[in-house]
C-alpha cells in the first residue's frame, strides 16, 4: 500500500504540474492572438492532466483511508470514511478534489474563461499539496511560514517544469510560418519568466529543506537526507541543462545545418526526464522521516 501511495502520489504532482504549466501558456504567455490557437494545440494535454490529477486524487483519498485504518474492507466503511475525512489530510483533500473537478468542469468552458479557471484550478491544487506531508509538520507562525513557502516553491516549480512538455509543442509551431512570430515571443516569455521561477524554486526548496531537516545533519542511517542529496544533485542537473539550452543552443536556432533545434529539443526531453526523476524522489519523502 505505501508502494501505490508513493506511485499514486507521483502521478498526482505530475498531473497537477503539467496543468498547471500548460496553463500558464495558454492564459497568460501567449499574445492574446495566438493563444486559441495554443489552446487547441494544448487541448489534449490538458484534458489529460486534468484528468488524471482528479483520479489520482480520488485514488489517493482511498489509499490513505486504507493506510489509516489498514483494511482494505473500511473502503466500504462509512464511520472509516468520516473518520478519515475529519482528519488535517481529509480536510485539505476535499479541497484538493474539489480543485481537481473544478479543473474537469472548466474543459467544458471555451475561450479565455477556460484557460484562467484552468490555472486557477492547477494553482488551487499546488496550494492545497503545500498544506499535507513534511510542510505541515510545525505549528503556529512557523508553520505558516513553511506552507507558504512550499506554495511558492510548487507554483514556480510548476511553472518551470510543467512548462516543459509546452516548450516542446511550441517547437513544432515555429517550423511553421504563419505561428513561428507568436510560438517564438511566447517561448521568449517563458524564457524570460523562467529564469525567475527556477530562482524562486531554488530558494524556496532551500528553505524547505531547512524547515524540514533537523540540525545538526545526521547522514547515517539516514535515507531521507540520501535522497535529497540524490533530489539535490538531479536539480542541479537541471539547471545546467537549462542554462546550455538557453545560453548556448538558442543563440545558434539560426545557423543552418547545424542541428541545434534538434539538440535543444533532445536536451529539453532529457530535462523532462530528470523533473520526473525529482518528482518521484518528491513522492517518496512523504513516507520517510527527516529526523
Amino acid at each position: 500500500m505505501t508502494t501505490l501511495w508513493i506511485l499514486l502520489r507521483m502521478l498526482h504532482f505530475i498531473a497537477v504540474m503539467g496543468l498547471t504549466g500548460s496553463a500558464f501558456y495558454t492564459a497568460l504567455l501567449a499574445p492574446v492572438s495566438y493563444r486559441r490557437v495554443l489552446a487547441t494545440r494544448m487541448q489534449l494535454l490538458l484534458q489529460i492532466s486534468a484528468g488524471l490529477a482528479l483520479l489520482s486524487a480520488l485514488a489517493m483519498l482511498a489509499a490513505q483511508n486504507v493506510l489509516m485504518s489498514g483494511d482494505w474492507h473500511n473502503l466500504n466503511d462509512g464511520t472509516t470514511w468520516l473518520a478519515v475525512l475529519g482528519t488535517r489530510f481529509g480536510t485539505v483533500w476535499q479541497w484538493e478534489i474539489g480543485f481537481a473537478l473544478g479543473a474537469c468542469l472548466m474543459m467544458l468552458l471555451r475561450g479565455r474563461l477556460r484557460q484562467q479557471g484552468l490555472l486557477l484550478s492547477g494553482i488551487g491544487q499546488l496550494l492545497c499539496l503545500a498544506l499535507t506531508g513534511h510542510a505541515a509538520m510545525h505549528d503556529g507562525f512557523t508553520g505558516v511560514l513553511q506552507q507558504v513557502n512550499h506554495a511558492l516553491h510548487l507554483v514556480a516549480s510548476s511553472f518551470w517544469a510543467g512548462g516543459l512538455l509546452p516548450l516542446l509543442l511550441l517547437m513544432r509551431d515555429t517550423r511553421q510560418i504563419d505561428r513561428r512570430a507568436d510560438a517564438i515571443l511566447t517561448m521568449m516569455r517563458f524564457s524570460r519568466y523562467g529564469h525567475l521561477a527556477v530562482a524562486l524554486a531554488l530558494i524556496t526548496g532551500l528553505v524547505n529543506s531547512l524547515f524540514i531537516v533537523a540540525w545538526p545533519l545526521v547522514w547515517r542511517d539516514n535515507l531521507y537526507l540520501l535522497l535529497l542529496s540524490v533530489k539535490v544533485s538531479l536539480v542541479a542537473v537541471m539547471v545546467l541543462v537549462a542554462l546550455i539550452n538557453r545560453y548556448w543552443l538558442v543563440p545558434r536556432f539560426h545557423l543552418a545545418g547545424s542541428g541545434t533545434q534538434q539538440k535543444f529539443i533532445r536536451m529539453t526531453q532529457f530535462e523532462l526526464l530528470l523533473a520526473c526523476g525529482v518528482t518521484g524522489l518528491v513522492s517518496v519523502f512523504a513516507t520517510l522521516s527527516p529526523a
